[in-house]
């Protein structure tokens, strides 16, 4: 299956996704702020550098795409059909990676909390942050 867009386009389209200070990343950032949480951005010196990171509590937060952090029967994620294997590399590289972080950052006593693009749509968002701040107030 040939793709639907030029390969302009599709450059363009791609040049476009950003790494650092997502949509779904800057609503948890907000709330934790209201909420009257202090946190850093992006430390650089701790594994798989954590969008978000509460020292006090001695957490982290990862803010994953579906797409790109492959989250398992989500309607979110989908294997794109051209260039397939490619993709399956990268994305599955990215899954191993962040599984390694994870695992690293647990080694050295961080409490890890990933929340999901999915799980921070309409229908779920309230219930995904109070189950934040629950987290994190256990943590405290």
């Amino acid at each position: 299956m040939a793709d639907v867009h030029e390969p302009e386009v599709r450059s363009y389209n791609m040049s476009q996704i950003r790494g650092k200070n997502t949509k779904p990343e800057i609503l948890v950032r907000k709330f934790l702020h209201s909420n009257g949480f202090r946190y850093r951005l992006h430390v650089n010196d701790l594994p798989g550098t954590p969008d978000i990171v509460l020292p006090k509590y001695k957490s982290v937060i990862f803010v994953h795409g579906c797409f790109w952090h492959v989250h398992k029967n989500c309607k979110y994620f989908k294997m794109p059909q051209t260039r397939t294997e490619w993709w399956k590399k990268k994305l599955y590289e990215n899954k191993k990676r962040d599984d390694q972080n994870i695992k690293q950052l647990q080694d050295k006593n961080w409490n890890v909390i990933v929340i999901w693009e999915c799980e921070l749509k309409k229908n779920k968002r309230e219930k995904t942050l109070r189950k934040l701040i629950i987290d994190l107030k256990n943590r405290g």
